[in-house]
C-alpha cells in the first residue's frame, strides 16, 4: 500500500513539474496597457464635430462668430448615443471646443460659449448632456479639445496654455470618466484673436508643453488615453479615408513626433516593426464628405457598403475605426445618416452572422511544450484568454481547421493575443480544393485583429500558414464565416 502511495506521489510529482516546465511565452515588448488592451477590444466609436460650424456652414470656423449663431431646435443627445449604440460603436468622443473656439459647456474661462446663446436661453451644456446619454446607454465617453483657439485674444502666449488647462480641468472634474482625449496637429495660422485678425504660428513641438498637460490630465483620469498624431495612448493612421496600412504595426517610436508634425504619414500608416513604444492607429473618417453638418451634403453620405468596406480596412486591419456622424442644426442625427447606419449594422450582422470555425475540429503542426493549455484547441474556443503558442524557438507553423463537411466561406478573421505583444509578420491561407491545398489569399501583420475577405469558395477545410514572425507565435482566435 505504501509502494502504491508513493508510485502515485511520485507520478503527481512528475506531471506537476512537466507542468510547471511549460511557461507561457515571454512577452515581447513593448506591449499595451490595460487601458490600451480596453481600447483595443471597443473596436468602433463615434465621433461628433458640433458647434457654431453646424450653423454658419464652415468648416473651421475663423473664431469670430456671434454664440447667437448656435441654437438647435431640437437637440436630442440621446436619439444620438442610442442610435450609436444600435450601430455597434462602444464609446462617443465630442468635439468640446473646435479650431473656432467656441465652447459647448459653459464654462467660467470665457465667454465665447453655449452660455452666451440663445439656445436653452443660455443654459444648457451639450457636454453635460451627451455624457449622461452615454451613461444611460452604457457608451463611454470622450472628448475632442482643440489645442488651436482662433477666437482666444491669448493663443500663441503661455497664458493661453494655462487657460487651455483650466478648461481640461473643467472638463475632466466635471464631466468623468472620459476614456480618450483627442487633439489634432492643427495648430496655429489665422484668426480672429480677441479683435486682432491676424496669423499667428507657435512652434508645434514645444509651445503646448504636452508632457506637463497630460500628467494635469492624468492625475485626474488615470485610466485615459490619449490620441494624437504621434499618440503617447493612439496615434493617427495617417489618413482621414477609413484605410489603416496593409501592414499594420502597432509600435512606433515617437521620441521626434509631436502633433502637427509632417512627413510622418505612412510612418503612422503603418507603424514600426521595431518601434519602441505600443502606440496603436485610431483611423477616423466621417460618413460625411465635411466634418461638421452641411445641408447640400445631405445626398453624399456613405452608404451601409462603403461604411463596411471602410470597417474592413481598419477595424479589418487591427486598427478602431472612429467614425465621424454630425448632428444637423436640428441638434439631431440626420435621417440620411440615420440610414446608412442601419444599413451597416445589418451588413455586419448578416456577414458576420455564423463563425463556422467555433469549436470545429482544429490541427497545429506544434504547440509549446506540448501541453494542452497551449493547444490549437484555444484557436476556435470563445475566450479570447486562450491562445495556440509555438515554443521559443518556433516562429512559423501551420494550423488547420476542418468544418466537418463543406461550407461556403468568405471571411477569416485572425487575432494575436497582443498582451504579450504583436509578432507575426506574414502568414497565408490556404483552403482544401478537390484533392489539394489552394492559395487563398496571404497578408503581413495580424495584430489584435485582422479580417481578410475572399472570394465565396466551398471547402471542408482552410489552413494557415504562418510564415514569420518576430519570435514564436501566439494566435488567441480565429474566425470564419
Amino acid at each position: 500500500m505504501k509502494a502504491r502511495n508513493l508510485i502515485v506521489i511520485v507520478g503527481l510529482t512528475l506531471l506537476a513539474c512537466s507542468a510547471k516546465e511549460v511557461a507561457p511565452p515571454a512577452p515581447l515588448l513593448p506591449i499595451p496597457s490595460q487601458s490600451q488592451l480596453a481600447w483595443h477590444a471597443m473596436e468602433m466609436n463615434a465621433f461628433v464635430h458640433f458647434t457654431a460650424n453646424t450653423f454658419t456652414g464652415k468648416e473651421w470656423g475663423f473664431g469670430d462668430e456671434r454664440p447667437k449663431v448656435f441654437n438647435p431646435s431640437q437637440f436630442d443627445a440621446n436619439q444620438w448615443v442610442s442610435i450609436f449604440k444600435a450601430a455597434g460603436f462602444k464609446g462617443v468622443i465630442l468635439t468640446c471646443k473646435h479650431h473656432d473656439g467656441f465652447c459647448l459647456w459653459p464654462g467660467k474661462y470665457t465667454e465665447h460659449s453655449v452660455k452666451n446663446s440663445p439656445w436653452q436661453n443660455g443654459k444648457g451644456d451639450v457636454v453635460r448632456e451627451v455624457a449622461e446619454a452615454c451613461k444611460k446607454n452604457a457608451l463611454k465617453f470622450g472628448i475632442y479639445l482643440s489645442p488651436w483657439d482662433r477666437n482666444h485674444k491669448d493663443y500663441g502666449t503661455p497664458a493661453y496654455i494655462e487657460y487651455y488647462r483650466n478648461q481640461l480641468n473643467e472638463l475632466f472634474t466635471n464631466y468623468g470618466p472620459v476614456f480618450e482625449m483627442w487633439f489634432d496637429g492643427a495648430n496655429g495660422g489665422s484668426g480672429y484673436y480677441g479683435g486682432k485678425r491676424e496669423k499667428r504660428t507657435i512652434n508645434g513641438a514645444k509651445y503646448y508643453d504636452w508632457p506637463t498637460t497630460l500628467e494635469l490630465v492624468g492625475k485626474m483620469e488615470p485610466s485615459i488615453i490619449f490620441f494624437s498624431d504621434a499618440g503617447p495612448g493612439v496615434r493617427w493612421v495617417g489618413n482621414e479615408k477609413g484605410i489603416a496600412g496593409e501592414t499594420n504595426w502597432n509600435t512606433i517610436s515617437s521620441d521626434t513626433l509631436y502633433a502637427g508634425k509632417g512627413g510622418i504619414e505612412k510612418l503612422l500608416n503603418t507603424g514600426s516593426e521595431n518601434g519602441t513604444a505600443w502606440i496603436p492607429a485610431e483611423t477616423d473618417v466621417s460618413i460625411r464628405p465635411g466634418w461638421f453638418y452641411h445641408k447640400e451634403e445631405d445626398s453624399l453620405v456613405k452608404s451601409g457598403n462603403k461604411l463596411f468596406e471602410i470597417y474592413l480596412t481598419s477595424v479589418g486591419r487591427g486598427s478602431t475605426l472612429l467614425l465621424n456622424v454630425p448632428p444637423d442644426r436640428r441638434g439631431l442625427l440626420h435621417e440620411n445618416d440615420v440610414a446608412a447606419l442601419k444599413s451597416f449594422r445589418e451588413l455586419l450582422n448578416t456577414e458576420f452572422k455564423i463563425n463556422l470555425a467555433l469549436n470545429a475540429k482544429t490541427e497545429a503542426s506544434s504547440f509549446r511544450g506540448k501541453a494542452k493549455r497551449f493547444s490549437s484547441a484555444n484557436l476556435t474556443d470563445i475566450s479570447k484568454e486562450t491562445y495556440w503558442a509555438t515554443d521559443d524557438d518556433v516562429t512559423t507553423g501551420s494550423v488547420e481547421i476542418n468544418f466537418g463537411n463543406k461550407k461556403i466561406i468568405h471571411y477569416i478573421v485572425l487575432q494575436e493575443y497582443v498582451a504579450l505583444g504583436q509578432r507575426v509578420k506574414s502568414f497565408s491561407i490556404e483552403i482544401w480544393k478537390g484533392d489539394q491545398w489552394q492559395l487563398a489569399t496571404q497578408a503581413t501583420t495580424i495584430g489584435y485583429k485582422r479580417i481578410l475577405k475572399i472570394e465565396p469558395i466551398e471547402t471542408q477545410k482552410i489552413r494557415i500558414n504562418f510564415t514569420a514572425a518576430k519570435v514564436s507565435l501566439v494566435i488567441s482566435n480565429i474566425e470564419v464565416y
